[in-house]
């Protein structure tokens, strides 16, 4: 066996040394960059920028198509609204005729009944 004389300070620097030892396990190691990051974050930035594009076209596309529909809504409800009218100013039209002919009619009565009194 060998005789190894240890001595305090000799235990305790070599304690001190194994904390050392330990302790630089956790400690992080110095990242390198990746040379790849500012490619990538490029790269994601235009990914994004396509995706914000698509998602504007599409909305805009509803838009659109909302707003076509509406238009065609609204062309329909004047249609209507000027088949109504038309309809009306035709029954106006017919009942001023009618009274046209009513009063005719009673003028007619009265000469008659004049020209049947003499």
């Amino acid at each position: 066996m060998k005789d190894i004389k240890t001595g305090f300070t000799d235990r305790l620097t070599a304690q001190q040394e194994a904390k050392k030892a330990l302790l630089a396990k956790f400690k992080p190691k110095p990242a390198a960059p990746d040379p790849e990051f500012d490619r990538l974050a490029e790269k994601r930035a235009a990914e994004k920028e396509a995706l914000r594009q698509q998602h504007e076209l599409a909305k805009a596309e509803v838009r659109r198509e909302k707003a076509e529909k509406e238009a065609a809504r609204m062309a329909a409800e004047r249609e209507a609204q000027d088949a109504i009218d038309a309809e009306k100013r035709a029954d106006r039209k017919a009942r001023k005729q009618l009274t046209k002919e009513e009063q005719k009619a009673r003028r007619d009565a009265r000469y008659a009944a004049r020209k049947a009194r003499r």
